[in-house]
């Protein structure tokens, strides 16, 4: 009897970890980054901006900005610190006309694509153009609005390539690769934000239909998720990605004024925003990035300015015993 009693308490205790396990998961899983801090006001001054859009981590944690009406990168610590800036507008070298999204490498090299001028721009880390590919038309390399841009580990470059309704790859130097989308069945209609995760797999923000599509990077569909709406998992015009060191999603809902958060196959985690213009509010958000540390950095682009956000410490093991304590009483 004693020893049927005992396994009996073992039994208990091992179901209460297990239950216990699962609900400080679900907990970890749902909760929103928080409010860490903001920059920028509007203006034309170092640190101001005028409708910024897209937004770049490098490998060193610096932020990149793409300010678009004044057509200009900033480059910025962590922290929201000014370092440097580079563009004016025009179709020169080094100019732009309303530039779109940006997206870095390896390497620490700066892809800008520069929306009106139906081009990518290469950079170095401190704005030294490196080169350029495209025009306008519908041929390989060739774009109509270019609109954001992603890279993956060997150094590949994916450009939504918004009025073909395609995506389409490159080298890091242009060299054009593939292509897929152009109104094809089960494709997406006017893709915009893309993000690439570390198992080199690209999502891409589906503007005409309101959903998320994860590829392979040679374009195979492998999962879509979304439609229009205000709920959990829905989107009103979704517009910038990213992804994180554990391989969530998240997305700028942009007419919703919030960031929704999803595994990497597309089940809702969580969420955070609405509209306005105090800490952890929005105004149209469209461009967001990630680092390495796992803080989110979002671009709120009618407020004209960027807000950082990360995740509170996890509980203590006190805290864990103490409720399972009380789950086995």
């Amino acid at each position: 009897m004693t020893r049927k009693f005992t396994l009996v308490r073992a039994g208990m205790c091992l179901l209460a970890l297990v239950v216990m396990s699962a609900v400080l998961a679900d907990c970890a899983s749902a909760q929103a980054p928080a409010y860490i801090t903001k920059w920028g006001t509007f203006g034309s001054g170092p640190g101001q901006f005028s409708g910024p859009i897209g937004a770049a981590t490098d490998p060193a944690g610096d932020v990149y900005v793409v300010d678009t009406n004044n057509n200009r990168i900033q480059k910025f610590t962590s922290t929201g610190t000014y370092l440097t800036q580079w563009g004016s507008h025009g179709t020169g070298i080094g100019q732009f006309e309303t530039p779109f999204g940006v997206a870095t490498d390896g390497a620490g090299n700066v892809y800008v694509a520069d929306y009106g001028n139906f081009r990518i721009q290469k950079f170095t880390s401190t704005g030294t153009y490196l080169t350029q590919w495209g025009s306008l038309g519908a041929g390989p390399g060739r774009f109509n609005s270019c609109a954001f841009v992603a890279t993956d580990a060997a150094g590949n470059v994916y450009v939504s390539d918004t009025g073909n309704d395609r995506i389409q790859k490159f080298t890091a130097n242009g060299s054009y690769l593939g292509e897929w989308g152009m109104h094809m069945p089960s494709y997406g209609l006017l893709p915009m934000g893309l993000a690439m995760n570390a198992l080199g797999q690209l999502y891409s923000a589906e503007w005409g239909i309101c959903c998320i599509q994860k590829y392979t990077n040679t374009g195979t569909l492998l999962t879509q998720w979304g439609s229009r709406g205000s709920g959990n998992g829905q989107f009103d015009v979704p517009y910038g990605l990213a992804t994180d060191p554990a391989g969530n999603v998240y997305v700028v809902d942009t007419n919703n004024s919030r960031v929704q958060v999803f595994t990497g196959d597309g089940t809702y985690i969580t969420q955070w925003g609405t509209p306005g213009s105090g800490n952890g509010q929005f105004n149209a958000p469209c461009g967001i990035a990630t680092d390495a540390t796992g803080n989110v950095y979002v671009v709120d682009t009618h407020n004209d300015r960027v807000q950082k956000f990360g995740h509170e410490p996890t509980p203590t093991k006190a805290t864990t015993w103490g409720r399972l304590k009380r789950i086995y009483h």
